[in-house]
């Protein structure tokens, strides 16, 4: 199983003045947990890190100093998370051919999910790690913020990575969201556009995106939970 690692963000909602994937959480960086926790899964054989050249040097001391055992490689992101996965999906080894694709951000997923995630490819060629909503969602008017409606939320899920593509299908997504000019948020959003049907696999409460102060705060406590016990 190979796994691609979208690590080109800026950190402007963590208020950081630099990648916020190398902001330190307890003793280590947020990409360094994030790398352990891929490492952790048997299935994964092969790690890919999109990220810009300015933070290579400070991505390689990382890598460096935890000495895993999986091979990483370091391949140049694009100005969007699109591009970058696009990247890195030209940049996999011949042989690849299904790839989790996990944002570097969620650095609490566990080996468990990975595992989870690389045993769904038995059944499908796209899914994403997704959990119930637990909030009531409204969709609001932008500008007014009236409420427009109250969706059903036992059919809202909140998606996370890692999200699973057969790799020669999610390049033909990607190419063809290149020719229409698709703008998305997430690979999912992709294979929707291209008519492909993208299963659920469950995630976990605590596979949280650190985006913010607050997130890394929260990340912080339940790493320090997980080492206590």
């Amino acid at each position: 199983m190979h796994i691609l690692i979208p690590a080109a963000g800026k950190g402007t909602r963590m208020g950081s003045d630099r990648n916020k994937l190398l902001l330190s959480l307890l003793d280590q960086t947020i990409l360094a947990w994030t790398l352990k926790a891929a490492a952790a899964s048997p299935s994964i054989q092969w790690i890919g890190i999109m990220g810009q050249p300015y933070d290579f040097p400070a991505f390689q001391t990382i890598i460096d100093t935890l000495a895993l055992a999986t091979p990483i490689t370091l391949i140049q992101g694009g100005a969007t998370r699109q591009e970058s996965v696009y990247r890195g999906l030209c940049a996999l080894p011949n042989d690849a051919e299904y790839v989790l694709i996990h944002d570097g951000a969620r650095c609490l997923a566990t080996a468990d999910l990975f595992e989870r995630c690389a045993a769904a490819f038995k059944d499908c060629n796209g899914f994403i790690a997704a959990i119930p909503v637990k909030d009531t969602i409204k969709v609001v008017t932008p500008g007014t913020r009236t409420i427009e409606a109250t969706p059903d939320r036992s059919q809202l899920w909140a998606a996370q990575t890692p999200q699973g593509f057969h790799v020669p299908t999610l390049k033909q997504c990607h190419q063809q969201g290149q020719q229409n000019q698709w703008q998305v948020t997430d690979d999912a959003a992709l294979f929707e556009k291209c008519g492909l049907p993208v299963q659920i696999v469950t995630g976990e409460e605590t596979n949280l995106k650190v985006t913010t102060p607050v997130d890394l705060a929260i990340a912080e406590f339940i790493v320090r939970s997980r080492l206590s016990t």
